[in-house]
C-alpha cells in the first residue's frame, strides 16, 4: 500500500499495489503493522457499508464526538464518490479546510480520515456502495454533524443534492 500525505495533516490518500496474473490481481488493503509504521491509528472497531440509489446523494458532513472520536478508512466498492473531509481540530493550521478526492471502484482507493475530521460525500453514479472502517464503536449519542453547505467550509460539491437526509440538512451552521 502507499499511503499519500494530503495537505490537511493526519489524513492520507491509500492506494493499492496490486499483483496482476491471469486472474486479475489482488492487493492488499490493510495491514496492521504498516499502518503503526505510518503513526496511523491500526484500530478497527466495526466496518459498515451505505447503499445509495441516485446519482446526487449527499451523506454528511459527519463526526463522532469524545470521547469516542473515530479515524475512518472510506472506500468506495461500487461506483464513484466525491469524497469530502473538513479538518475540525481548532489547533489545527488547515481548521475549517476541506479536501476532497474521487473515490471509486475503478481507482480503489481509500481515504484515511483522522480523529476530529467531518465526513461526506456525494455520488456521482446511480447504485453506489461505499465501505467505512472505523476504529471506534458507534455511539448515537456522540455522533454529530456539520451541514454540507455551511458557509465557513465552502464546500465545491459537483452538484446540487438529488437526495440528503433532514438530518443532514438539519444540522446547525459550523460555530453557531
Amino acid at each position: 500500500m502507499k499511503f499519500i500525505e494530503i495537505p490537511l495533516s493526519g489524513a492520507y490518500i491509500i492506494e493499492i499495489e496490486p499483483a496482476f496474473d491471469e486472474r486479475g490481481f489482488f492487493a492488499r488493503t490493510f495491514c496492521k503493522n504498516e499502518f503503526k509504521n505510518k503513526g496511523l491509528n491500526p484500530n478497527i472497531a466495526q466496518q459498515s457499508i451505505s447503499y445509495n440509489k441516485r446519482k446526487g446523494t449527499i451523506r454528511g458532513m459527519h463526526y463522532q464526538n469524545a470521547p469516542y472520536q473515530e479515524v475512518k478508512i472510506v472506500s468506495c466498492i461500487k461506483g464513484e464518490i466525491f469524497d469530502v473531509i473538513v479538518d475540525l481540530r481548532k489547533d489545527s493550521p488547515t481548521y475549517c479546510q476541506w479536501f476532497s478526492i474521487l473515490l471509486s471502484d475503478e481507482n480503489y482507493k481509500m481515504l484515511y480520515i483522522p480523529k476530529w475530521f467531518a465526513h461526506g460525500f456525494q455520488t456521482l453514479k446511480d447504485d453506489t456502495i461505499v465501505l467505512y472502517q472505523m476504529s471506534e464503536f458507534y455511539y448515537s449519542e456522540y455522533q454529530r454533524g456539520v451541514r454540507w453547505d455551511d458557509p465557513a467550509f465552502k464546500i465545491k460539491w459537483p452538484f446540487p443534492p438529488s437526495v440528503i437526509s433532514e438530518r443532514d440538512k438539519g444540522y446547525p451552521l459550523y460555530g453557531a
